[in-house]
């Protein structure tokens, strides 16, 4: 395999040479790769870290004030460690907001619809679509954020974030009881019941 020198490697990026973009795919991505693994992800997440993580580094080479301050394979760990760990944090709050909304009665648990990987794709989905300031109020809430500890730490009125989490949440709901994955799962449930029921 060629060597290219971390000068090399930003200049070739730059550039948007694709060859440097395999190289540091075979290089790196292993590295990546054992850290998400290690970290509870799949070889598929630390697929899309590493890209991700790429797009990133591409962003911040582009200006023409950026610097390389320490090597670069220690820069690329950097930068897809910190998304992963923001990844994970997401999917904490996720859960930790399931675990306020989900009552489950004596006759039916329901637990295992929300478990499922479809219902989680869909939630990112629809918490993706929300505009930046309902997925930051959100995002705090959901790591038990008092509303005046979000207040301070966003720079908003306690009066404003409890509205504005009101609204967000209810906005939430609403997209998620119209995703299309989201009304099979109750077609399937009404189903499900049906046949008990009988």
């Amino acid at each position: 395999m060629i060597e290219f020198s971390d000068k090399e490697i930003v200049e070739c990026l730059r550039n948007r040479q694709s060859y440097v973009v395999r190289y540091l795919s075979d290089r790196y991505l292993p590295m990546v790769r054992l850290m998400v693994t290690q970290m509870g992800g799949s070889s598929e997440d630390a697929k899309d870290i590493f890209q991700d993580g790429l797009v990133i580094m591409l962003e911040k080479i582009d200006n023409d004030q950026f610097v390389l301050t320490c090597k670069f394979k220690t820069f690329l760990y950097s930068v897809c460690e910190n998304l992963w760990k923001s990844i994970l944090e997401k999917r904490k709050a996720a859960t930790n907001y399931f675990n306020r909304r989900i009552e489950v009665s004596s006759d039916h648990d329901f637990t295992e619809i929300y478990d499922n990987q479809l219902y989680e794709k869909m939630f990112y989905e629809v918490f993706e679509t929300l505009d930046p300031v309902c997925k930051e109020i959100l995002n705090l809430y959901w790591q038990e954020l008092s509303p005046m500890e979000i207040a301070d730490k966003l720079g908003y009125t306690y009066g404003y974030v409890r509205k504005k989490k009101c609204e967000c949440q209810g906005e939430l709901m609403r997209r998620i009881s119209n995703h299309p994955d989201y009304k099979q799962i109750k077609k399937t449930e009404m189903a499900a019941m049906q046949v008990i029921n009988e």
